[in-house]
């Protein structure tokens, strides 16, 4: 699935399917266009349009009976740039069927046109690859937007968003039977071809010999071993680097700790952070920011086997520190671990973690808030940049004293507390901090400054689409934390 192509027009084509906004007001809707809406006013309510978000109505214009225009929501004012995305990706999804879609919202600013035309190309995605025949409505092909010729606006962006949320998605819809560490390194290395970024692919052998414990412990109980790819995208004259290490838990099992059959559906989902992570990257290269960006896809699928990695096993992550594994189902935090080790060594200026780490996020935050926890400095920007974007992140305490929870007898570390159900997010976070090396050399330098997204309860969808979030794999974070590097490229 690729996006659709986004242009603007001074007048829609005649074959495409017209847009018109509503917005919910004290006094009654008010529609938002550059047509006349006088007649089309009464008609709307007649039709009770109430202008609410993801509401969405067809009608005849009673101006020009040839045309059929579609009325969306575009909640109560004041209008900012995330209205358009939301309601732009309503209007998109309900519209499949339809080859070309015009946008007219009237005199709209260039940033709300942009917002409009991202949250088109977000909500015109699907998923087909594996139906045996084709959907009865295809998806949208081609978003117009009607503005003044006089109105500079630039459609690039937009659409590497949306590419790099369909990359995501894409990789994470595709079963498991056919991505696992291997091809995932295929698809990798298909999505950044002819774009300025390195790659570096460690194979099974390659772990073990470099010292990769963690992953290689996650790994063993699978017959399709463990990767760690390195993307490194370094334009000549940036300044500032930033580190993303993504989990790419590629089926999740639980390993020895085994989950139960119900629990184990929609464990493909494990990889997203590790596809979120190379979607980041790319998007970066084709938009060609001045940032240094280092990427770590930590791979592996976890499974239960007699090579499999047993509770009291103690693994030596990458740099030496052991880590004694009383749960196996605890996998992320171990794979990661190697990642933000490699990550450190090059002394970033701040690195992030994308993971589906813990099912606590969702009992500490529902399904639409991202925990974030880390440095409060960068998670501070990254939460306004989140609400610019429409995505919402959450800022979560790292106590000190769960690192307690977490000592061990054997080893330098535990995975897990047994039987602790307090604050798993905390406690997973908390555990990844201890693998996050400092900014030099000198003993007392301090942290590198680090953030931890934890999406395992945002990253899917399971419950119907509404605005740009679809039902299934959702992208999220990935263009927060690109807007976040094109700040950093600026700084």
């Amino acid at each position: 699935m690729s996006i659709p192509s986004l242009s603007m027009v001074s007048r829609p084509s005649s074959h495409a399917l017209i847009v018109i906004g509503a917005v919910a007001e004290k006094k009654g809707v008010r529609l938002v266009a550059s047509r006349d809406t006088t007649k089309l006013q009464k008609l709307a309510a007649s039709l009770d349009v109430t202008g609410a978000q993801d509401s969405f109505t067809t009608a005849i214009d009673p101006a020009h009976p040839a045309t059929v225009l579609a009325i969306v929501g575009l909640g109560s004012g004041p209008l900012t740039p995330n209205s358009f995305r939301y309601a732009a990706a309503v209007a998109v999804r309900k519209l499949a069927g339809n080859e070309t879609v015009a946008f007219d919202f009237g005199a709209v600013e260039a940033a709300s046109l942009e917002a409009l035309a991202e949250g088109a190309a977000i909500g015109s995605y699907s998923y087909t690859e594996y139906k045996s025949t084709p959907e009865k409505k295809s998806a949208v092909t081609s978003i117009e937007i009607v503005a003044d010729k006089k109105l500079t606006v630039d459609l690039s962006k937009p659409a590497v968003s949306a590419a790099a949320l369909t990359l995501v998605k894409n990789l994470v819809n595709t079963p498991p039977n056919d991505l696992y560490p291997a091809t995932f390194v295929d698809h990798t290395l298909a999505a950044i071809k002819g774009l300025p970024i390195k790659s570096t692919v460690w194979d099974e052998k390659a772990l073990i010999k470099d010292g990769f414990g963690g992953i290689v412990g996650v790994g063993q109980g699978s017959s399709r071993p463990p990767r760690l790819v390195k993307l490194v995208y370094s334009p000549r004259k940036a300044k500032k680097h930033i580190a993303i290490v993504g989990k790419g838990i590629t089926f999740d099992t639980g390993g020895l700790s085994l989950k139960s059959g119900a629990g184990m559906i929609g464990m493909k989902y494990d990889m997203t952070g590790a596809a979120s992570t190379l979607a980041i990257i790319t998007a970066a290269a084709k938009l060609k920011l001045n940032v240094n960006i280092t990427a770590w896809l930590c791979l592996a699928e976890n499974m239960p086997s007699s090579t499999a990695t047993r509770p009291n096993d103690v693994l030596t992550i990458h740099g030496g520190k052991t880590v004694e594994v009383l749960n196996t189902d605890a996998e992320g935090r171990l794979v990661l671990a190697d990642g933000l080790v490699a990550a450190s060594k090059e002394y970033p200026d701040v690195i992030f973690d994308i993971a589906t780490l813990t099912g606590a996020a969702t009992t500490a935050l529902g399904t639409r808030y991202t925990g974030v926890m880390g440095d409060a400095e960068t998670i501070s920007h990254l939460v306004e940049l989140g609400n610019s974007t429409g995505e919402n992140f959450w800022h979560m305490p790292l106590p000190e004293e769960l690192r307690a929870y977490l000592n061990s007898d054997v080893a330098d570390i535990a995975n897990v507390k047994p039987g602790n159900t307090a604050g798993g997010m905390l406690v997973g976070a908390t555990f990844l901090k201890d693998f996050v090396g400092k900014t030099s050399d000198k003993p007392d330098a301090p942290q590198i400054p680090w953030v931890h997204l934890d999406i395992a309860n945002t990253a899917n969808n399971a419950g119907g689409a509404y605005g740009f979030t679809s039902a299934g794999p959702t992208g999220v974070a990935v263009r927060t934390l690109i807007n976040l590097a094109e700040s950093y490229a600026t700084a």
